[in-house]
């Protein structure tokens, strides 16, 4: 049995409201390093503590981690597997009145790839690429070992839907996935046997969702 647990980042510091997707140099607020805190702090604390640590390269997930790496004193490896999804609107503020502009209404043709972005499937095929690494990785710790994987809310969302044979094409207001959550994956050798979910920093979320997250 291995237990892989999918961690969304913390609060990412973005006034001025732009779908940053995979742009460098967006660090935590104040707030999201207090969540990466609170991150560290769960798993040191927690029953079996993690012996593997990956993280997206993307600046705000390697602060997210950071913590926990230092309370556990453990490296950690970089997976551009675990990144953000591919989206051609980063770098705009994303509204009604933005998508209704003809550059972009060309591009959501088709909500079930989606058109805009990386495929859904691509990203799923991906992430359990990443994990199937790490599953080996951790049997090489005897049983019941357990690592994190700081990623993305989207590929984290991706994941959880397939894992649970659920369709991939859903509304993005309804995911389950707060910043700081984790979503965790028990395997019996490769088999996936369980999905949980838990939001550890629930009332440290913002009012308004974060833009590209």
């Amino acid at each position: 049995m291995t237990t892989i647990h999918l961690v969304r980042h913390g609060e990412v510091d973005n006034p001025d409201g732009i779908l940053y997707g995979r742009l460098p140099n967006f660090g935590l607020t104040e707030r999201g390093h207090e969540m990466a805190r609170r991150v560290g702090e769960h798993f040191a604390a927690a029953a079996v503590t993690p012996v593997e640590l990956v993280a997206s390269p993307l600046l705000r997930a390697q602060q997210t981690i950071d913590p926990l790496h230092q309370r556990l004193q453990l490296p950690v490896f970089t997976d551009d597997r675990v990144i953000e999804a591919a989206n051609s609107f980063e770098g705009q503020k994303v509204n009604a009145r933005r998508m209704a502009e003809p550059r972009n209404l060309v591009r959501l043709y088709n909500p079930l790839t989606p058109s805009w972005g990386e495929p859904y499937k691509q990203i799923v095929l991906r992430m359990q690429a990443a994990m199937a690494s790490l599953r080996a990785k951790l049997a090489k710790h005897g049983p019941e070992a357990e690592g994190v994987i700081v990623s993305h809310q989207l590929p984290i969302w991706m994941t959880r839907l397939a894992g649970e044979q659920r369709s991939l094409v859903h509304d993005p207001r309804k995911r389950e996935c707060d910043l700081a959550s984790i979503t965790s994956f028990t395997f019996e050798s490769s088999t996936l046997v369980s999905v949980s979910y838990e939001s550890i920093c629930a009332d440290l979320q913002p009012k308004q969702a974060v833009s590209g997250a």
